[in-house]
């Protein structure tokens, strides 16, 4: 599986699994469909969803040492 790191705005950073790809589109999609939608993501190692405003991303990186 692949992981990619989404750091805010704020300095939370989660580890969703995607790629790059997969990652910036669910992110441009859900900030085309309007300001208060969220992405959802799988967080690395558990079930969990997280939901990310994209407004609030401040970087998108290839997860290390996953």
């Amino acid at each position: 599986m692949v992981y990619a790191e989404v750091r805010l705005l704020n300095g939370d950073v989660f580890v969703v699994e995607g790629t790059l790809d997969e990652v910036e589109s669910k992110l441009s999609d859900a900030a085309r469909s309007g300001q208060s939608r969220l992405a959802w993501f799988t967080q690395h190692g558990t079930d969990a969803s997280v939901g990310v405003n994209p407004a609030h991303v401040a970087s998108l990186k290839v997860a290390e040492g996953r």
